[in-house]
């Protein structure tokens, strides 16, 4: 049942919220600070109990999946995430899902529920920069608009949106770039769209996202290990021999610039494709795309386009599920997934 469908009837949209933590659910441990507080205190009902006029944007209701900060991410905990959202996706009854999350990894777990979820129907993450009882908190304001945004006809067909400061992003393109501000999240290319008055507004149609990577969920109980190597002057190759010897299944290596590598490490990862190990060419720098070079192909390793680390270890983790993954394969799931 779409919004439309649903005041036509004179019934508001039913939304589900899975309540995950994070700071959005936390309380300060120093009155009058946003930087010194517990994750994960206040329980997802008392946090929608808490933003006004939230009754008259839907129906609703909540699911604590878990409350922890987000640092604390586990991917058991995404599995847990997915699972209930699937489910709530699945119900008829249900309009769009919204999870709150803790901003820290945000962005990771979209890329996962994005890769994982195939509905049409939205699901908009959001959280807040602030704990609950701040002097000023962005909580209730960015539940409000997630909310509106879940129920929006026009969100659906988009895949995971993240909904932070009234903007509307892409999982595909999002990322934190600040650690304070209550504007914290930005998409290369610009965000979707934007929430004005309570209305959700959308800068661009909804991108077809035929031949987007689709994996299972069936048989998904572990994720391999993978990595990250962030790269640096003076760097060494004894992180990544460490890594390869603790199992892991792929490396993520987070070059400088347009995905370089140090000489003393460049041995070092070709030595472990030579091992069966998938490596990723991703970029510390904030703007800007890894694209597929004569020397990234020559040493087998695969370019992360523009999948910022963080969120390149997610696509590489979910790749590896497949058990007849290929350096061409995975570098086909990058090129669509990063560009489409």
């Amino acid at each position: 049942m779409t919004r439309h469908d649903s005041l036509q009837s004179g019934r508001l949209p039913l939304v589900s919220v899975l309540a995950t933590g994070g700071t959005i659910a936390g309380r300060s441990t120093r009155q009058g600070s946003s930087a010194n507080y517990r994750s994960g205190v206040v329980s997802g009902d008392d946090l929608l109990a808490a933003v006004p006029g939230l009754s008259a944007a839907a129906r609703l209701r909540s699911h604590q999946v878990a409350n922890i900060g987000s640092e604390d991410m586990t991917s058991d905990v995404w599995l847990d995430v997915v699972r209930a959202a699937g489910r709530e996706l699945d119900d008829p009854d249900v309009a769009g899902v919204v999870v709150l999350h803790g901003t820290d990894t945000m962005e990771e777990t979209a890329v996962f529920l994005d890769c994982l979820l195939h509905h049409r129907k939205p699901l908009v993450m959001t959280g807040a920069m602030r704990p609950a009882d701040a002097v000023s908190p962005d909580g209730p304001a960015n539940i409000l608009a997630a909310v509106q945004t879940a129920v929006c006809p026009a969100a659906s067909d988009r895949g995971v949106l993240v909904v932070f400061n009234a903007d509307i992003h892409a999982a595909r393109r999002v990322r934190k770039t600040d650690s304070m501000a209550v504007n914290a999240f930005s998409s290369w290319g610009g965000p979707e769209g934007r929430v004005v008055d309570g209305e959700p507004v959308f800068f661009r149609p909804a991108s077809s996202r035929e031949g987007l990577p689709i994996f299972s969920m069936a048989g998904l109980d572990v994720l391999p290990r993978v990595d990250i190597i962030y790269g640096h002057a003076g760097q060494e190759r004894g992180l990544v021999d460490a890594a390869v010897a603790a199992g892991a299944w792929g490396l993520v290596h987070a070059g400088v610039g347009m995905g370089n590598i140090h000489s003393a490490v460049r041995p070092a990862l070709a030595e472990a494709v030579a091992g069966g190990v998938a490596v990723v060419c991703a970029t510390r720098v904030v703007d800007g795309p890894v694209p597929l070079t004569e020397k990234i192909r020559r040493d087998g390793f695969i370019a992360a386009g523009f999948m910022n680390p963080a969120k390149a270890r997610v696509l590489l983790q979910l790749a590896l599920t497949r058990g007849d993954w290929t350096r061409g394969g995975i570098q086909a799931l990058f090129d669509r997934y990063s560009l489409a």
